[in-house]
């Protein structure tokens, strides 16, 4: 049972061909956040070295406290205009992490619960309640 037959089988080069567009795309858009186009900068990292997905090894981490200190919206790609929701922790361990959301973020993030959703044999005449911490 698939959701969307046509990318779930996708042969093997067609999926990797995705993943690497996909992923200079993602480099491009956080060259949008100082944190990012710092680290990538320090990492000797540019844009145009993104030509294998061998080469995600080049990309640093980024860790929670990275997070913390960009902290409320030091981490947004886009104009906070653009911004449909924002997901926050209770910051229990320290200062909270926000993250926001795009309506594109949220439409892309409900395709991948409804493949995995899928793919362990829920229908549209189930129910399903997230009840993840941190997520959406």
């Amino acid at each position: 049972m698939f959701w969307d037959e046509k990318t779930e089988t996708l042969p093997k080069r067609d999926l990797e061909e995705l993943q690497l567009t996909r992923l200079k795309k993602t480099i491009a858009q956080v060259q949008n956040v100082e944190f990012y186009r710092k680290k990538l900068k320090e990492a000797g990292v540019r844009p145009d070295d993104i030509r294998t997905l061998g080469d995600i090894e080049k990309i640093p981490f980024t860790r929670k406290q990275d997070l913390r200190d960009g902290y409320p919206f030091g981490f947004l790609a886009v104009p906070l205009q653009q911004v449909v929701r924002i997901h926050t922790t209770s910051g229990t361990t320290g200062k909270p992490t926000v993250v926001g959301y795009t309506r594109s973020d949220l439409e892309t993030w409900a395709g991948l619960i409804a493949r995995n959703m899928t793919m362990v044999g829920l229908t549209d005449r189930d129910i399903f309640q997230n009840m993840v911490n941190y997520g959406m």
